[in-house]
């Protein structure tokens, strides 16, 4: 794992941190993530032709070199994306919970995987099933400040699957920003509708 893929998942983890502060506090509202998403996935598009000066500087510091040629900024716009969907479709310590288990469970996976994986993912072969399983106790201390044990315990668990393998709607790949908040929010939502 280089620096730079380091410094992107200790953005991953702050930023996470950040965004659950301020939904806490309602500060960050899904009219303001929605502008946010607006304005960010206009700055995608014109960094494509031009180099905008701060968002050109974060890009090289934080975006992975494929993406900036075809997709600056992909990884913080599906971020936002699966914030977003997380807020609007869930209450709000299901939308919290949700997004602490995407942030931490994404970022540390792919560390302790790269460092200490030996075992491989049973459905990813780019994967490690040690950094799933950290991962995944990571995210479930994550939620567990939102919801119950349960609750955080079954949502971790179902997230780092989704994290570890590639879900397709309509036969399009859904990136993993995306699917881990929705399907842990989903899960505690299915929870709390059963019992």
């Amino acid at each position: 794992m280089n620096s730079q893929e380091i410094r992107r998942r200790i953005f991953h983890i702050l930023s996470g941190i950040i965004i659950v502060a301020l939904i806490y506090f309602d500060i960050l509202t899904p009219l303001i993530l929605f502008i946010i998403l607006i304005v960010g996935g206009i700055a995608c598009l014109i960094s494509l032709r031009y180099k905008i000066p701060v968002i050109n500087f974060m890009l090289r510091y934080l975006d992975r070199p494929e993406d900036i040629k075809s997709f600056p900024g992909k990884g913080s716009f599906y971020y936002v994306v699966g914030v977003f969907l997380a807020l609007v479709l869930f209450e709000k310590d299901i939308a919290m919970a949700s997004i602490l288990i995407m942030a931490l469970g994404d970022s540390i996976a792919p560390f302790v995987g790269q460092y200490y994986g030996r075992i491989k993912h049973p459905l990813s072969d780019k994967k490690f099933l040690e950094g799933t399983v950290v991962g995944g106790f990571a995210a479930f201390l994550g939620a567990l400040i939102f919801v119950n044990w349960i609750e955080a315990l079954l949502a971790s668990i179902a997230a780092m699957i989704a994290e570890g393998i590639n879900i397709k709607f309509s036969g399009i790949a859904v990136n993993d920003n995306i699917s881990m908040p929705v399907v842990a929010g989903t899960i505690i939502w299915l929870l709390r509708l059963i019992f």
